[in-house]
């Protein structure tokens, strides 16, 4: 089993989770982040006084899936988040070592098995 972690820009959100949902990846996070990455520094004004703002918005997805989806999850994401531009984001793919369903206590491949589809 693998953690699948995305950072992407916030207006590609949409536009990646119609391609997930394409590729039959379900069960995620999403949250909203901040972050700096390879974008150039932007300055603002701000009542009067000048800010440079370091910091980008961002959108975070963390999906958990068994070893044979970390390749359509990661392709999915790609195409979809993918401007060419920088600050387009990274995807992160770690093991996971345990992991149970509270509802059921379901562990491992058939915790992260969309309710209804048999594990195996």
């Amino acid at each position: 089993m693998k953690l699948v972690t995305a950072i992407i820009r916030p207006e590609k959100l949409n536009e990646v989770l119609e391609s997930l949902f394409n590729a039959n990846v379900a069960g995620l996070t999403i949250s909203r982040v901040q972050g700096h990455g390879g974008e150039t520094e932007r300055v603002e004004t701000y009542r009067g006084t000048t800010v440079k703002m370091e910091l980008t918005e961002k959108v975070r997805l963390d999906i958990g899936v068994s070893d044979h989806f970390v390749e359509p999850t990661v392709q999915a994401i790609m195409d979809a988040a993918r401007t060419g531009e920088v600050g387009d984001g990274k995807i992160f793919v770690v093991p996971v070592e345990h992991v149970y369903r509270i509802r059921t206590g379901e562990e491992g491949r058939a915790a992260v098995t969309p309710v209804g589809v048999p594990a195996d």
